[in-house]
């Protein structure tokens, strides 16, 4: 058992891990907040782009809103264990905390390792919707039409592309591929937009999956300064024998 004048100098080196680890769990907490915040954000705001990857893609909001809710969890449990001071209770926090940043880790290596196959999923998948296309039909030939409306295109890599549908063949251009609002545009070429969709959506995926990558990446890092403190703070309760009176 360490001395009495051993723990008391050992008692504001404590006290210190203590505030410097609840400030942390704070901020920890604030960042779960976030990720939920951009989960639902990007459910929102990209619903309609992953609808055209495939059925996976589209967990991807479902997956960083799951994150940031055990985050949260995982915040508050970790501010308790450090308030109570128990070591026990502080190494399941740790541990926690190298769970989620493996995870995390894992999950950044295979979004770039498939990067590519993404692009060439939703070109492929955008081609096969347009062939299936439907102005009354599902979800999917919605989400082409909103895409069409919002980033003022038409097709894969321009208007042509509608040329090779069942649809163009009844119908010609849906209204979405209009210039202006409200057209007919049948089979004039002259009232769409000439722009293909594929460029535009990609640079959009590009820019907004990089501020979600981004701070998922600066969330994961941060989870070292946590799991280095709750060990750190977990040993020395340990070895000193440190209790809260």
């Amino acid at each position: 058992m360490a001395s009495p004048s051993r723990r008391l100098q050992t008692k504001p080196v404590i006290t210190c891990f203590k505030s410097v680890l609840l400030i942390y769990t704070f901020i920890f907490w604030i960042t779960g907040v976030i990720l939920l915040a951009v989960g639902i954000w990007g459910k929102v705001s990209l619903e309609n782009y992953f609808s055209l990857l495939n059925e996976k893609a589209t967990n991807v909001p479902f997956v960083l809103i799951g994150t940031g809710t055990v985050i949260i969890l995982l915040g508050t449990f970790g501010c308790f264990a450090t308030c109570r001071a128990s070591a026990w209770m502080l190494k399941l926090y740790a541990m926690f905390l190298t769970l989620i940043f493996l995870v995390e880790l894992v999950a950044a290596i295979v979004g770039f390792v498939f990067r590519h196959e993404i692009k060439n999923s939703f070109k492929n998948n955008y081609e096969k919707i347009l062939k299936q296309y439907n102005s009354a039909g599902d979800y999917r030939s919605d989400a082409v039409d909103k895409i069409q409306n919002k980033l003022h295109c038409c097709g894969v890599t321009d208007y042509r592309d509608w040329k090779d549908t069942n649809y163009y063949s009844e119908k010609g251009f849906p209204k979405s591929c209009c210039k202006l609002d409200n057209c007919s545009p049948q089979r004039d070429a002259d009232k769409v937009n000439n722009e293909g969709c594929f460029i535009k959506v990609m640079t959009i995926i590009e820019s907004e999956m990089g501020v979600v990558a981004g701070i998922s990446f600066g969330v994961a890092c941060f989870q070292l300064i946590g799991i280095f403190l709750a060990y750190c703070l977990s040993r020395a309760i340990t070895n000193n024998q440190y209790e809260i009176v």
